[in-house]
This record gives C-alpha cells, sequence and structure tokens, in this order.
C-alpha cells in the first residue's frame, strides 16, 4: 500500500469542461454575445499542452498556468470576435479554472480516503489556483502541491519525483491517481505507484476519448472515488 496519494485535479476530481461552458455562457450574457461555448471551452484546454510544450523549449520563460491559460483565452476571444471586453474581465474568465466544480463523488471519496492516508494535489495547476479551486469546492487536500513549485509540468519526471521529495517519501511509497493514462505513464516512469480513475463524462456525452490501457498496466483501476477508496480499504 502506499504511504500518500497525489492527484491530477483538472479532469480526474473536477469537472473541468461543464464548470468551464456555464462560466463562458454566463461571459456571453454579460456581454451580448452567442458563440458555441462549448467548442470555446474545448478550445480553451487544447490549447494548454501546446503552450505548456512552448516553454519547455525554451521559447518561452517558465510560465504558471494562470497565465498560459490567459495568453490562450485573449487568443480565443479574438478569434471569435468579441470585442469590446476590458482586462478586468477577462481576468475574472480567466478565473474560472479557479471555481470548478468537483465530479459528485470527488469530496466524499477524497474525505474517506483522507482519513488512511496523507493525500495532495499534483497538478500542472498553480498554487493558487488550487487553493482557491479547493476552498470553493470543499476538497479536504492535507496539503496543497504544484507542479509550479519545481518548475516542471507533468509529465516531466521532475513533477512527480519533486513530489516525493516534499512528503518525505519514495516515490515507490507515493501513488498517483489520475484519469489521463498519459500522466500515470510519466508517475510510473518516475517510480511511482499508479491508480487509475475512469472519468468517461469529462470530455462530454458521447465524446469520450479512448484511454488504450493495457491490462494491469497500472497498480490500480477504479471507477471513481468510491470504488478506489474501497480498493485502498479506506
Amino acid at each position: 500500500m502506499p504511504k500518500a496519494l497525489a492527484f491530477d485535479t483538472f479532469g480526474t476530481v473536477v469537472d473541468w469542461r461543464s464548470s468551464i461552458i456555464r462560466e463562458l455562457e454566463e461571459f456571453g450574457r454579460a456581454f451580448g454575445v452567442q458563440r458555441d461555448w462549448a467548442a470555446f471551452a474545448d478550445d480553451w484546454r487544447a490549447g494548454y499542452p501546446p503552450a505548456m510544450d512552448r516553454v519547455r523549449r525554451g521559447e518561452l520563460p517558465w510560465t504558471k498556468i494562470d497565465d498560459l491559460h490567459r495568453m490562450i483565452l485573449v487568443e480565443l476571444i479574438d478569434t471569435a470576435g468579441v470585442t469590446g471586453v476590458d482586462a478586468a474581465a477577462v481576468d475574472h474568465l480567466n478565473r474560472a479554472w479557479h471555481r470548478l466544480d468537483p465530479w459528485p463523488d470527488a469530496v466524499d471519496g477524497l474525505t474517506r480516503l483522507k482519513a488512511r492516508y496523507l493525500i495532495t494535489t499534483l497538478s500542472n495547476g498553480n498554487v493558487s489556483l488550487l487553493t482557491n479551486m479547493a476552498k470553493r469546492a470543499g476538497l479536504p487536500w492535507d496539503c496543497v502541491i504544484s507542479a509550479e513549485l519545481f518548475r516542471h509540468y507533468k509529465p516531466d519526471p521532475e513533477a512527480y519525483l519533486g513530489c516525493a521529495e516534499l512528503l518525505d517519501v519514495a516515490p515507490g511509497e507515493l501513488m498517483l491517481v489520475a484519469a489521463h493514462a498519459s500522466d500515470l505513464r510519466g508517475a510510473k516512469r518516475a517510480g511511482l505507484m499508479t491508480a487509475y480513475v475512469d472519468r468517461p463524462l469529462e470530455y462530454g456525452t458521447g465524446r469520450r476519448r479512448p484511454s488504450k490501457i493495457e491490462v494491469g498496466e497500472f497498480n490500480v483501476m477504479a471507477t471513481d472515488f468510491a470504488d478506489l477508496a474501497d480498493q485502498l480499504g479506506a
């Protein structure tokens, strides 16, 4: 059994897509515009991995996720032809990522797991984002750990190994919990234990992304956080 559990957040703990669509709809009403806000949300999220890669290649200096999100958002607003949006409105909308709603099983499942294990975030989201998200959503973390602390985004090994070092556990005593195979594979390469949690609605109804996970590839395969708690004896 692991000594500590580290959780990916976007998509694993919180329902980013529905939350962002809701905030975009409110933004549209405020500015009297109608767009395909679901597609806008998907494009906003899709811009995030290429933006991180620009940092990895040295095209951009180290940049926290809030600032990458804002850079992508400004481009999308311009492309969508939405005018008259001041900087304060852009900042408020960008902080929608601080206001994401948890999946229905998240808080209860985390509370059960916290009773037996140390639980923390391990997210590319910056510390302020993760802290504000937890405060609003009632996520009961023991601590908040972000890739920002290591200046390496996941799946760079420095993020996983840095998390283990901060928690004073061996990599093999730390389990990453995530809904994304690529994240889990990065953790596995770094020597962590791994738990896959299925989130079939992350990208919307009927838009499931196949994980193509091999049998036995990860230490635990769970349907949700309640199932994960059952399997980990919490």
